[in-house]
């Protein structure tokens, strides 16, 4: 295997057959020491992160690919850590794509002044330039197709696909008496024709879920899920 990228959270290896093998971490990201999804850097290290991160991956790639919808996933080895994947390529250097349910984490710091904290939101989907030397800067639909990057028709397709990941995700925790509050995706190309799909991971580590008004950390996530 030759190591092409070594991630905040995983590294990706490429394989002989043309596929990629993602190696989880224990690294989540956060602020001094505190977890947040939405911070832009390894904050600590949660012992059991990396393979409670990849449990529930498996878990909602494969229920996304039963249901049709376009995903990089093939298969993964829990006790190795690790997941194989279909090759993608990235839009520009990448984006992520957050959809969000309430008004919590950056969204509050920018929009505070117009929402309440916990505010119900109707999975608002924000895009996002994997930048960090500019802490990962929103981009407008119209400023992603000005810049070919992604264009309008592929933006709603983009938009689309999160939404519905999003309903599955916050319907399966709702199962468990949880409420998604927010999450976030990456998207790529992948296949001979290119086509959009869902890649890196659903876990813990990316999403913000409330359990009876409390925040619920990544490891005790992946114990409330019980598969």
């Amino acid at each position: 295997m030759e190591l092409v990228y070594k991630g905040k959270t995983k590294d990706v290896y490429a394989l002989e057959d043309g596929n990629c093998l993602l190696k989880f971490k224990d690294d989540v990201t956060g602020e001094d020491g505190v977890f947040d999804p939405g911070a832009n850097k390894v904050g600590l290290q949660i012992e059991g992160a990396g393979k409670a991160g990849l449990r529930l991956t498996k878990f909602f790639f494969e229920k996304l690919n039963q249901l049709g919808i376009p995903t990089h996933y093939i298969e993964a080895d829990i006790d190795a850590g690790t997941m194989k994947v279909k090759k993608a390529t990235f839009f520009g250097q990448g984006l992520e794509v957050i959809c969000r349910y309430r008004a919590v984490g950056s969204f509050l710091r920018r929009y505070g002044k117009y929402v309440e904290e916990e505010q119900p939101l109707d999975a608002l989907v924000e895009v996002t330039l994997k930048d960090d030397e500019r802490n990962d800067p929103l981009i407008t639909e119209d400023a992603l197709d000005m810049l070919g990057i992604l264009s309008k028709d592929e933006y709603q397709t983009l938009k689309k696909l999160t939404q519905q990941i999003a309903g599955v995700v916050k319907d399966e925790l709702a199962k468990k008496g949880m409420e998604l509050y927010d999450i976030k995706f990456e998207f790529g190309r992948i296949g001979d024709d290119q086509h959009i799909a869902l890649i890196d991971e659903i876990s813990g580590g990316n999403m913000r879920a409330y359990k009876d008004g409390r925040r619920v950390e990544p490891l005790e996530l992946d114990k409330l899920m019980n598969y």
